[in-house]
């Protein structure tokens, strides 16, 4: 945890923690493989589940001698996680701290079964929240700014990350998730300089303003956008369309329920997420084969805790669709970066064998401005073969034929993937708007996915 007090770190560092954050990849390794160690211990020793889980495996910490040990740990997954709450409710058995000493729970939305607790000790809600505050920091965010979070809080993870953001000295406007015509109310009044929402409902907003005579760049003073909830903020071509629309820089977040809200962001320099490595051991998978991918290729990212006491999370596989790099990045901060959430395993389609992600498609209806950015991906068998189609807005300014657009669409798709699809063109403000998550996807097929 940072020993400086915000009141005394001057704007102008470039650091939240400068001795933690430019350290050799040897001393990252060093650092991970001593919490590893003690953090395993403790939850073999204090979490009933995780003792008959590794003596199940015939594992023991004390067996772990490099971070590569791990992967000799079984798997945690979201289907254990429901499961272990249910059966010694409320919080469940991988719990390794008495219910005293939790003072803040997190839940899931319950979107894909029974929401999962996920409960903080009051340390590991400060180490949670100084990270928070880094992780702004490098994204620019300074006690100047003021800051409008405009994130659920109802039980909702990524809720409480305002706090971080007054923790490093900002004023922090806890806006929620109000209707999008008073959220640029408070925006407008306030002048506010930042804030952070879903890439979808970016778009949305700032759509939204124009349709009330509002030009975000001219108009609104938002200078930073903090985006996450989705795989647009590190789609280029994405975050260049938001970033045009609002005269703002837009940085990628990511975080999941299951741990705590924000795990990894872009600073300043945009080119990558600086993942939490003093807080969370990082694995990319093969799904197949649970075996790690190389370097900049797309796996399954696994996560492992390594300070949560309240509940540990040993090899968690989130679902999520990654890649990364150890490459040192120009803002001079040396922690892994993930290159971008392609997508999560329950999205990605196999047509003919290739996979497709909503995000490949994403970068090609956000980079031609002929497209309005929307789109929707429609996936059907059809004489026992899987058959795509796509259906992507038109502009309101494109004064072309459909057909044009839609060969186009194609040509840029096949190029990309592999993959050949119907394209169907549909007018301006066809297809709705989403003020949190978009879904992207229909499957209508029947029996492929349990």
């Amino acid at each position: 945890m940072s020993s400086v007090s915000p009141n005394s770190r001057s704007s102008d560092h470039v650091y939240w923690d400068q001795l933690v954050e430019t350290q050799s990849r040897a001393g990252w390794e060093d650092l991970k493989l001593r919490l590893l160690q003690d953090h395993l211990a403790h939850a073999y020793l204090n979490s009933p589940y995780y003792r008959a889980s590794f003596d199940a495996a015939g594992v023991h910490p004390s067996q772990v001698k490099t971070l590569d040990d791990i992967r000799y740990f079984p798997f945690l997954t979201k289907h254990i996680l429901r499961e272990r709450q249910l059966a010694r409710p409320p919080f469940g058995d991988i719990v390794a701290v008495p219910e005293r000493d939790i003072v803040y729970i997190s839940a899931s939305s319950g979107s894909t079964g029974v929401p999962t607790a996920s409960p903080f000790t009051g340390q590991d809600f400060e180490d949670w929240m100084d990270y928070e505050a880094r992780q702004f920091w490098s994204s620019g965010l300074r006690p100047e700014d003021r800051y409008c979070h405009s994130l659920n809080f109802s039980l909702f993870v990524g809720g409480p990350c305002v706090l971080g953001a007054q923790k490093l000295g900002a004023l922090s406007i806890h806006a929620g998730t109000v209707p999008s015509e008073r959220l640029l109310t408070i925006i407008s009044q306030f002048q506010a300089t930042a804030i952070w929402t879903t890439p979808s409902y970016a778009w949305y907003l700032g759509e939204t303003a124009l349709k009330q005579g509002i030009d975000p760049k001219k108009d609104l003073n938002i200078q930073r956008i903090f985006v996450a909830g989705e795989p647009g903020g590190s789609i280029p071509e994405t975050r260049q369309r938001i970033e045009s629309l609002w005269g703002a820089k837009v940085y990628d977040y990511y975080g999941l329920s299951d741990i705590f809200g924000s795990c990894a962001g872009m600073c300043e320099a945009q080119d990558g997420l600086h993942w939490a490595e003093d807080h969370i051991l990082v694995e990319v998978l093969d799904p197949r084969t649970s075996e790690p991918v190389a370097e900049g290729e797309r796996g399954e990212l696994v996560l492992t805790t390594l300070k949560k006491s309240a509940r540990p999370m040993v090899r968690f596989r989130t679902g999520d669709i990654v890649s990364f790099t150890t490459e040192p990045c120009s803002c001079g901060r040396t922690s892994i970066r993930l290159k971008g959430v392609h997508g999560r395993l329950d999205d990605m389609l196999i047509i003919k064998g290739v996979n497709v992600f909503p995000s490949d498609v994403e970068a090609i209806a956000r980079k031609d401005h002929d497209f309005s950015g929307e789109y929707k991906l429609i996936v059907e068998r059809v004489n026992h073969l899987d058959v795509l189609t796509i259906d992507v807005e038109r502009s309101v300014a494109f004064t072309g034929s459909d057909e044009e657009l839609a060969t186009r669409f194609k040509g840029h798709l096949y190029s990309v993937t592999g993959v050949a699809a119907t394209v169907r063109i549909l007018p301006p403000d066809t297809l709705p708007r989403e003020t949190h998550k978009a879904k992207r996807v229909e499957d209508r097929r029947n029996g492929v996915w349990s």
